[in-house]
């Protein structure tokens, strides 16, 4: 029988999406509305949030600017968005009994993106939001009457104790409800002193979790028709909804906007490991072919896909560098705190040294002069968060994974080349350098809010800020001078060699040129 094309099978169908708010659950809806533009509705988990209502939410999501292209084509599409009150830290999902007896006649496709993505999460919170919460949606889809697929979104770092990952489960360090039952009679300080003695070799709570939440969904998902999908780090958007398009600080976003204002200038980093970064509509698209493969296709077990670049198209973190750097200085930022210019090391002695020459003492220079001045000194302040949340990623840059990739050239053989080009999701057709520089101007539009028009008068700071530099070095080599050349016989003497032996140099080449 001949199978339906992805919009083919979208069309009339009822989906639940939880993360809908998330930075990967945004680009995933504005998809399915617009590709799959004759989808029923879509319905979203969502809680009460910073003094905002789940209603407040909906709107704000519906007049998104990741919507500008849908508002042109399909106006009225905010009337298939519809928001389920729950909250994944809640037992149950936090689901009202008539929102769960709806949910259960009319989905037929479950995306479950929520989860929490710091690194640094407190075990007890990583495992509610991450662990229990699969379990709620796993009892939860079991008694959904027609349900297709239930997609999990996973991380291509669950298993990141290996250095060569395969699509497959693999058995965990403990058995998930172990740990559970622990935390339940085990008081905070507890979990925290015994944290990192229980995540080994995991890095953080993030990953840890993460693999133990794919150990449930396999033990206690059985008879679902269940599916993994497994990002690397997901980054800004590299077509769709339009090039560059971010929403969060989160991986190298935030490092980007560090180092473009001038504040970030050394990380400790492996210059020739992967960066495995993905573009954020590559692991959507893959969510929605998984979605209609799962479904049409029925596999006989629980497949994972990897969404990842580094095996197929590798682009190092030495190659990043030099392309951010390049960017930042054709189109700096708009009042820039130095000249941005990164530099990284994998030696930790060097890059603390750097730290403190090129990041603190700079931070408690411009926090006293806050404080002359009459203003709140924040700089220092500013430097420790921000060393904090560079420390959660040493793990990813000084190391390289490659990851297998069988079930995706299954999912490629069964598609029509109509929708491979609208559902694209294979990185090797990723150009390194435009792409990079797509994102960091769209850590400036979107994130930061700034324009390329005022590129001219940014690069008058810079020019400014170079001046000042030279100054402050010039000052600094006259102190020298003063302080210790001119009082010290030993300083006196070596400086006299190194002069004698500058004047020789310059006049042999005099010499040489002449002949």
């Amino acid at each position: 029988m001949e199978m339906p094309t992805v919009p083919e099978f979208y069309a009339g169908r009822n989906i639940f999406v939880t993360g809908a708010t998330g930075f990967l659950g945004k680009v995933l809806i504005e998809k399915l509305l617009r590709c799959c533009p004759d989808i029923n509705g879509i319905y979203m988990l969502m809680r009460p949030k910073r003094g905002h209502t789940v209603a407040e939410r909906l709107k704000d999501l519906v007049e998104s600017k990741i919507f500008e292209k849908l508002k042109t084509t399909s106006p009225n599409y905010g009337e298939k968005l519809h928001a389920i009150a729950g909250d994944i830290m809640e037992p149950d999902l936090g689901i009202s009994q008539s929102d769960a007896e709806f949910l259960a006649n009319e989905i037929s496709v479950v995306f479950h993106s929520a989860a929490t993505i710091r690194f640094d999460e407190p075990l007890r919170v990583a495992v509610t939001m991450n662990l229990l919460a699969v379990r709620a949606m796993i009892n939860l889809c079991k008694t959904f009457k027609q349900l297709d697929a239930f997609i999990h979104v996973s991380t291509a770092y669950a298993n990141c104790d290996r250095t060569h990952i395969e699509e497959t489960v693999y058995d965990p360090p403990v058995d998930p409800q172990k740990i559970i039952d622990a935390l339940e009679w085990m008081d905070d300080e507890t979990v925290e002193q015994l944290t990192p003695g229980l995540i080994k070799p995991k890095p953080n709570t993030y990953t840890y979790t993460k693999q133990l939440a794919e150990s449930l969904l396999l033990n206690e998902g059985k008879g679902l028709p269940l599916a993994i999908v497994r990002p690397s780090i997901v980054t800004a958007s590299w077509q769709e909804p339009m090039p560059g398009w971010i929403d969060n600080l989160n991986g190298p976003s935030g490092m980007y906007i560090a180092a473009g204002k001038g504040l970030l200038k050394s990380v400790l980093c492996d210059s020739d490991a992967v960066a495995d970064i993905i573009p954020v509509d590559m692991p959507t698209n893959m969510l929605i072919l998984v979605g209609w493969y799962t479904a049409t296709h029925k596999p006989r077990e629980v497949l994972v896909y990897h969404s990842t670049t580094g095996t197929v198209n590798p682009f190092t973190w030495g190659q990043m560098e030099t392309v951010v750097n390049s960017y930042f200085k054709k189109y700096p930022y708009d009042d820039c705190f130095r000249r941005p210019n990164v530099s990284l090391t994998s030696n930790d002695w060097l890059h603390n040294y750097w730290m403190f020459v090129s990041h603190m003492i700079p931070a408690y220079v411009t926090d006293l002069a806050f404080r002359l001045a009459g203003k709140k000194p924040r700089m220092v302040k500013t430097y420790n968060k921000m060393h904090r949340s560079l420390s959660t990623l040493n793990f990813f840059t000084l190391r390289t994974w490659e990851w297998t990739y069988k079930n995706i050239d299954c999912l490629k053989k069964a598609l029509s080349e109509e929708d491979k080009k609208i559902f694209y999701y294979d990185p090797r057709l990723i150009h390194w350098p435009s792409y990079i520089e797509n994102y960091c101007n769209g850590t400036r539009i979107y994130i930061l809010n700034e324009t390329l028009t005022n590129v001219p008068a940014a690069r008058a700071h810079i020019r400014k800020l170079r001046n000042i530099r030279y100054v402050f070095n010039t000052v600094v080599i006259v102190a020298l001078w003063r302080f210790l050349v001119a009082r010290t016989d030993i300083a006196r003497n070596l400086w006299m060699f190194i002069m004698t032996l500058v004047y020789k140099f310059v006049r042999m080449t005099h010499i040489t040129s002449t002949r």
